[in-house]
């Protein structure tokens, strides 16, 4: 089973309804590591640029003012090109 990274612009007012900014804040230097979605999350970006290649999957790449769905059971590589800060909500 492929996984699907859905990135996308967030239309005017998705945010907020939402509710983005009361979501908690991750950040993450410059590293690749890799990680295990054992829910689905959505987060969106504030800062940074990512490639994120699942194991099972097309790889995607992201950065400021993205929202971002990782589906659940998805089991990839990040790769942190610059600094990321993100707002993250878990399922």
């Amino acid at each position: 089973m492929a996984f699907e990274i859905k990135v996308k612009k967030p239309k005017k007012g998705e945010l907020e309804r939402l509710g983005v900014l009361d979501w908690p804040i991750w950040e993450k230097e410059v590293s690749e590591f890799e990680w295990f979605y054992g829910s689905g999350e959505t987060f969106y970006v504030l800062e940074g640029v990512v490639r994120v290649e699942p194991e099972d999957g097309e790889p995607a790449e992201f950065g400021a003012g993205d929202l971002v769905r990782m589906p659940k059971g998805m089991a990839c590589k990040w790769k942190v090109s610059s600094p990321i800060r993100k707002h993250y909500r878990s399922d």
